[in-house]
């Protein structure tokens, strides 16, 4: 214990030089950290490892560099929380986020000496590993979701919550009444917009271990417990509030309970199967792909064919309908506005071969391990001619539950752009399988039990990938900057915010007149504009998209109705000068301002430059 205190003492008194020196909180947290780990390394592990005759075991020393790693992610959340967002002294907040730190450095010193190897489904104390992992992907997931700036898309779902409808354009309504839930429990913040997601992933979690466990047992179903925690769309599902989050979480009960349907042959199972499936269609369309699935389960399994004269199928069709029909009557009231954007509207687009960009997705989104496991599993083989009856049924299940919707995506890609997170949902059949497949390969020798053994590395390397990537977002790297992309790295929205607000408090002043905010793009501008405003009841109703200039402004350009402009001045807003340039903006003005330029940055750092201009005698069109 003395020794433990001794290293915190030494994190803490150079942090706190660091800091009066001047160096950004970010560099003095890791800094400090360094020097408290190397002084822990060798009051605390070396001795206890060269007796162990492992003083020179790379496998350990690696071990030891992933907690080390782990602790800074979590030590430096709970710094950023403290001092970033409740505005502690960063002297005071350090003293938590040494604790945290230890919390995972001490533990894990001593876990990484007893243990040798870390592999899914064998080796040394897997469990706790899985375990381990199941609780750091829910830590980082709460720290950070406060910290990290929103996504273009978070914020334009948070718009949507402050229109709260039964439909919406692009989307179904669940996405808005979740995060509506949210900011009313914990406030309009960053956390309250994406505490819901976090609350998905465990609905997801939940049901993918229950449905492996029910197909491959126990130990498989700890396995997809670790999947789900370092593949990286279940990730990010549980991070940001897009409408994958509902989706995946409706998407696994409906496995689930399919499964209890068919396979375990429980009649009550289908009305659930309903519910889940109501609840995913207001969440995602896609999610209807998976009726087909049963119904095609049904036809191929001899077995299951008695459901089709059952009425319990067809109940459970009828209780989602009902669930979705809020979302049928919005489309009846709205020209079927979002059918047609989701169908005819997409088929009607500029064809463009993308099929290997669905292959990348794929990738991607399992992990070339993952994808390779998949490849080499019986899940892509035809059953052996001494398969038993139940194992071939499960297995079709599995594939079913991937390819049919899969199928949808690939004919799509033939002549259509397919965006990389779309297929996510879907692979979520293929857990169980990987799952299981990953179980047994560890017991084989050869290629299979290389996929095995490549498992371990894979899962901490997307746990770094994913830590180092918040970590970044919310506090920075040293001797790393900030991408200039801010719809992709949400990196300077708050800056902009600020700065967009200072104007418009000077042209308010100037004018006397309220000034309507309008980013000139489809919706990323306006939507994070609306967020990051000071004053959430002003800004939602003062801030439009460039459909007031002839663009399209998706939901913009239908809650600009409500939208009073006459004599006040328009602050348009734009990354690119060209887009309000003379050509796009005099014909909707009668006067337009000069073009000026402002600078973003985060803690000195500078990020990228944004333009701005003033218009006045706002006119629809040419007249």
């Amino acid at each position: 214990m003395t020794r433990t205190l001794l290293a915190a003492l030494a994190d803490l008194i150079i942090f706190i030089f660091a800091i009066r020196g001047g160096m950004r909180i970010a560099d003095a947290h890791l800094v400090s950290f360094g020097v408290a780990l190397i002084l822990l390394y060798f009051l605390r592990v070396r001795a206890p490892a060269v007796a162990a005759g492992r003083g020179g075991d790379v496998r350990l020393h690696v071990h030891l560099l992933v907690v080390s790693a782990i602790a800074v992610f979590v030590r430096g959340a709970v710094l950023g929380i403290l001092a970033n967002v409740w505005g502690w002294p960063p002297q005071v907040a350090i003293v938590f986020a040494i604790l945290a730190g230890l919390a995972v450095v001490v533990p894990g010193f001593a876990f990484a000496l007893h243990s040798t190897t870390w592999k899914l489904g064998s080796g040394d104390h897997w469990r706790i590993t899985v375990m381990g992992l199941v609780a750091l992907s829910f830590l980082l997931r709460l720290f950070y979701i406060g910290q990290v700036e929103l996504l273009p898309e978070d914020s334009y779902y948070w718009n949507y919550s402050q229109h709260l409808d039964l439909g919406y354009l692009d989307h179904p309504p669940m996405v808005a009444w979740l995060i509506w839930l949210g900011t009313h429990v914990f406030g309009s913040s960053e956390f309250g917009v994406r505490i819901g997601a976090v609350g998905c992933a465990a609905v997801a979690t939940f049901f993918s271990y229950r449905l492996t466990r029910n197909l491959f047992g126990e130990v498989s179903a700890m396995v997809a417990l670790a999947l789900l925690q370092v593949l990286p769309f279940f990730f990010l599902a549980g991070l940001l509030m897009t409408p994958d989050a509902p989706l995946t979480a409706a998407w696994a009960a409906t496995l689930y309970f399919l499964e209890r349907a068919l396979l375990a042959g429980q009649s009550r199972a289908w009305l659930f199967a309903g519910v889940s499936i109501g609840l995913g269609l207001i969440s995602k369309y896609t999610i209807g792909m998976l009726v087909p699935v049963a119904f095609l389960f049904v036809l191929l399994d001899p077995q299951s064919r008695r459901w089709l004269l059952r009425w319990e199928p067809y109940a459970a069709l009828v209780v989602a309908a009902l669930i979705f029909s809020p979302v049928i009557v919005w489309n009846a009231q709205h020209e079927w506005a979002s059918f047609a954007f989701q169908t005819s509207r997409r088929l009607a687009e500029r064809p463009r071969f993308s099929f290997h960009r669905l292959l990348i997705s794929a990738l991607v989104l399992l992990t070339p391990t993952g994808f390779a496991t998949l490849l080499a599993s019986r899940f892509s083989r035809r059953p052996p001619a001494n398969e038993s009856s139940d194992v071939r049924r499960r297995w079709l299940f599995l594939q079913l539950a991937v390819l049919v919707p899969l199928s949808v995506f690939v004919v799509f890609s033939v002549r259509h752009d397919v965006k990389i997170d779309w297929t996510g949902a879907l692979w979520l059949g293929a857990v169980p399988a990987l799952a299981t497949s990953i179980v047994e390969f560890g017991k084989r020798a050869g290629s299979r039990a290389w996929i095995h053994s490549a498992w371990g590395p894979t899962a901490v390397i997307m746990i770094l990938l994913l830590g180092t990537g918040l970590h970044y977002l919310a506090l920075g790297l040293p001797g790393v900057g900030y991408s200039n992309h801010l719809e992709l790295v949400p990196v300077g929205w708050r800056d902009l915010g600020r700065q967009i607000n200072g104007i418009a408090t000077q042209l308010r002043k100037e004018t006397g007149l309220e000034p309507v905010i309008v980013g000139m793009d489809r919706y990323e501008l306006a939507s994070q504009l609306t967020f990051y405003a000071p004053e959430h009841a002003r800004s939602v109703n003062e801030t439009s998209s460039r459909n007031l200039f002839g663009g399209e402004g998706l939901m913009y350009g239908r809650w600009a109705s409500t939208l009073e402009i006459g004599d006040r001045p328009l602050l348009l807003v734009a990354w690119d000068p060209h887009d309000i340039a003379d050509e796009f903006t005099v014909p909707y003005a009668t006067t337009v301002g000069p073009m000026k330029t402002g600078f973003l940055s985060r803690d000195g750092v500078a990020i990228r430059d944004f333009h701005y201009r003033i218009a006045k005698g706002y006119r629809k069109g040419n007249d």
